[in-house]
């Protein structure tokens, strides 16, 4: 997993939480990196579910919602660090439906080695789009963040559901409905 999850995590966790509880985290975890990342560094996800999984024991947060937390975050950076990627777009269904197509292909230009989940479209119309999300981390409730915030981000309005095609999060459909 790419650093800049990480550092980013880190951040969050400082911003909304303090600097004692990423200390905190960190300490709890056995993480081979010692809890020190770059953004560009690459890391096993096993350290991150430690992080997600002490942070939500200290803060009595669920481990989901930590994760859409975390997305609304990351989104920001997005928006500050590679515009380009939501700027290209005109509206969220169309952005959504190019993640595995266009944004990954340029994620995977920055950050080569890069592991992303997939995301393959099963139907897309005017106003809907179904997609299945396919990723050993099942960090579906990360990538539903993502796609609220692509909603917020254009100022529309969405219904996303979820149906848990693995019990263990591996595979999600997704089914995103808009008015227009």
């Amino acid at each position: 997993m790419k650093g800049i999850i990480f550092t980013e995590l880190l951040e969050l966790v400082e911003e909304k939480f303090g600097l004692e509880t990423v200390g905190h985290i960190i300490d709890q975890s056995d993480l081979p990196s010692g809890g020190i990342y770059t953004a560009v560094g690459t890391y096993e996800f096993g350290e991150m579910l430690q992080l997600l999984t002490h942070l939500s024991a200290k803060t009595s947060i669920d481990i989901g919602t930590l994760q859409r937390v975390f997305a609304e975050h990351f989104y920001k950076v997005i928006e500050r660090e590679y515009p380009s990627f939501l700027t290209t777009y005109k509206d969220p269904l169309e952005m959504l439906a190019s993640i595995e197509n266009h944004i990954h292909v340029e994620v995977r230009k920055i950050y080569p080695d890069a592991q992303l989940p997939t995301f393959d479209i099963i139907e897309k119309t005017g106003n809907k789009l179904v997609m299945v999300y396919s990723s050993s981390r099942a960090m579906y409730n990360f990538g539903l963040g993502l796609m609220e915030q692509t909603f917020k981000y254009f100022n529309q309005e969405a219904t996303i559901t979820m149906d848990m095609l693995k019990e263990d999060g591996s595979e999600v459909k997704f089914v995103i409905s808009t008015d227009g």
